[in-house]
């Protein structure tokens, strides 16, 4: 995810640039070009900063040309689409006339109402203190506040390849920023490292567009820890 406070909303077209490619940090994880006549849903996305975090955090560094590297980059491809650009009409990384996504094995999510809600209310839904009801911006502020220096994410292992891609992620960042839970409450960071882990089952079609995502993991598992005791 681009930092929502680094999103430049007077810049409504037009390509990322290098940094937020990974090309000034020596490595292409991220190679999306948008169709000419995309808008940009909150202006230009700007990677540098979660970028940063992400060279310097990672676990893993995949081969380029690797089933791990090619995964990478469709997955950041992907999130560059489902998070910044508003029309599913614009898309490329997925098929959105059968594109569907679940989670824990819910109830599937089509690509519109992917595009409505957003990727982080889709994907941790109701919990106990965080709820999938706010808006989509409110949704990325509320995280880009939570971690400030990014929430980045990679991919750690490819278990079988196209057109059924199964792969295990880590999703991380520095807790160091302010949490607000589904009651309004804040909840100061500690600056510890959260690491989570799950698991996702893509399917893809010849051209490597996305028909589904079901995804694996535990969504307490990522709020709990972002509540100051």
């Amino acid at each position: 995810m681009a930092m929502a406070h680094e999103l430049d909303k007077s810049v409504e077209t037009g390509s990322l640039s290098d940094e937020s490619k990974g090309l000034t940090f020596g490595e292409l994880i991220r190679d999306y070009e948008p169709l000419p006549d995309t808008k940009w849903r909150f202006g230009k996305p700007n990677y540098a900063a979660v970028n940063k975090f992400y060279f310097e955090n990672r676990v893993m560094k995949h081969k380029e040309g690797s089933l791990e590297a090619v995964v990478t980059s469709l997955v950041k491809n992907w999130e560059v689409e489902s998070h910044h650009i508003a029309s599913p009409h614009q898309w490329k990384t997925m098929d959105v006339s059968k594109f569907q996504a679940a989670v824990n094995g819910g109830c599937p999510a089509n690509a519109q109402l992917m595009a409505d809600i957003g990727p982080y209310n889709l994907l941790v839904g109701e919990t106990a203190d965080y709820t999938g009801k706010v808006s989509f911006e409110d949704s990325n502020k509320n995280f880009s506040s939570t971690f400030p220096e990014g929430f980045a994410w990679e991919v750690l292992e490819v278990y079988s390849g196209p057109p059924t891609v199964t792969f295990k992620w880590r999703h991380f960042g520095k807790m160091s920023g302010t949490f607000t839970d589904k009651t309004g409450k804040q909840h100061k960071g500690n600056g510890e490292m959260l690491n989570l882990i799950g698991m996702c089952i893509a399917k893809v079609n010849e051209e490597l567009k996305i028909e589904s995502l079901d995804i694996y993991y535990s969504p307490d598992e990522m709020i709990k820890p972002l509540l100051s005791k």
